[in-house]
């Protein structure tokens, strides 16, 4: 089985209702959940078909008032990673 190599580059992140200051921490969870989902569920074919996804909706999501940077980005990961399934 060859690994198909794939790059994803997010240019703009629309998050509504969070401190500016945990957009570091939600960084690094999108990214850390987002390479996970990929390694073990594999990759979407709108991923493997070459060009680009111009623009992805991931829906909306309930998060907790307590809930930190890390638990976001990997609520937003998993919603970006749903939004490019069939």
């Amino acid at each position: 089985m060859n690994p198909t190599r794939v790059e994803v580059t997010i240019d703009e992140l629309i998050l509504h209702g969070f401190a500016p200051g945990d957009r570091h921490a939600i960084a690094e969870a999108l990214q850390g959940e987002l390479a996970r989902l990929l390694r073990e569920q594999g990759v979407p074919a709108a991923f493997t078909q070459g060009g680009e996804v111009e623009r992805l909706d991931g829906g909306s999501f309930a998060v907790a008032p307590s809930a930190k940077g890390a638990s976001v980005g990997r609520q937003v990961a998993q919603a970006v990673y749903g939004g490019v399934q069939p």
